[in-house]
């Protein structure tokens, strides 16, 4: 399949509604799980607000993202679609370019985070049974001390994939050592 397939497939995901929809769906599927029916105004309004956030923190990403690698915001999702997935190579040089960009951009962003973020999600999500333990509480820890270990399981290895599918991506891009690939990107990592 080529870019213009790539670009059809996959487009209404990257609409904000649909980001802001997914959002309040499971907002408030999680928020009636826990506290039942009888919530459901405090649930749909905690859903709003959080899709509402969530929703603008993305898209801000998104043309914060777009400004960076000289693209347009629309164009991103599909950038980092194909990144993930290792897929095609785009066939425009300064679509290549753009796809360089994003990659160091997300690799410089991830290597600024590495300190801390992995760290304090092991503290939010391992940490937090003990305050259910220590409640007295032993199936919400239980539920939660599984769950933190599964997402942190989870966010390693996908955060490990991603690294290397960036990685690979980057290189067939510019060729291993740099031979035949773009010039003027910028100096490998």
């Amino acid at each position: 399949m080529g870019a213009k397939g790539q670009a059809q497939q996959g487009r209404w995901r990257d609409q904000w509604w649909v980001i802001g929809l997914l959002v309040l769906v499971i907002g408030v599927a999680v928020r009636l799980g826990f506290r039942g029916w009888s919530a459901w105004p405090e649930a749909l309004v905690g859903g709003v607000f959080y899709a509402g956030f969530l929703t603008w923190f993305l898209m801000r990403r998104r043309r914060q993202d777009a400004k960076a690698v000289g693209t347009e915001p629309d164009r991103v999702p599909e950038l980092e679609r194909r990144i993930a997935k290792n897929g095609e190579l785009p066939d425009d040089p300064a679509e290549q370019e753009a796809m360089v960009r994003l990659i160091r951009r997300r690799e410089e962003k991830l290597r600024r985070s590495r300190r801390w973020a992995f760290p304090m999600l092991g503290v939010i999500f391992l940490g937090m049974p003990l305050l259910w333990f220590t409640s007295g509480d032993v199936p919400a820890g239980l539920w939660t001390l599984g769950f933190g270990v599964a997402f942190m399981s989870w966010m390693i290895w996908f955060n490990r994939r991603f690294v290397r599918r960036m990685v690979a991506m980057r290189q067939r891009i510019e060729g291993v050592g740099g031979v035949g690939g773009i010039e003027g990107v910028g100096g490998r990592a």
